[in-house]
């Protein structure tokens, strides 16, 4: 069983010893408006005051350009709290964001064409 301290505290067997809201103190609102392709990354201040160890991870994995999906990914949590954990590292200049260089329409057919051909390749 991994100790208090040890990554996300999460158990081979049980799973994440911690529940996922219980991170970001409950929180589900972010103070920086993030999309799931938005770009974050370690501006190199540190943060003052205390931060859980995911904010240290996310920090972490920050120090290039990274979206917010991948960091969620990496920290096993869901979108909706890491937006919460990376607000509030933008918040205290330890992250800057960039939104998503362009949009696509979601129905754009030649998008949904190109991602069940990337999906196919996969299978």
């Amino acid at each position: 069983m991994a100790a208090v301290g040890d990554g996300p505290w999460l158990d081979d067997a049980a799973g994440r010893l911690v529940r996922p809201f219980t991170v970001s103190n409950g929180r589900t609102e972010p103070s920086v408006a993030l999309d799931l392709i938005s770009q974050v990354m370690a501006t190199g201040v540190s943060p003052l005051g205390y931060l859980g160890p995911e904010h240290a991870q996310a920090l972490d994995l920050s120090r290039a350009p990274v979206s917010v999906a991948e960091v969620a990914a990496n920290l096993r949590l869901p979108a909706v709290v890491t937006k919460v954990l990376l607000s509030d590292l933008v918040d205290c200049g330890a992250l800057t964001t960039k939104p998503p260089a362009f949009r696509h329409n979601p129905t754009d057919r030649s998008l949904l064409e190109a991602v069940l051909d990337g999906l196919r390749r996969q299978l």
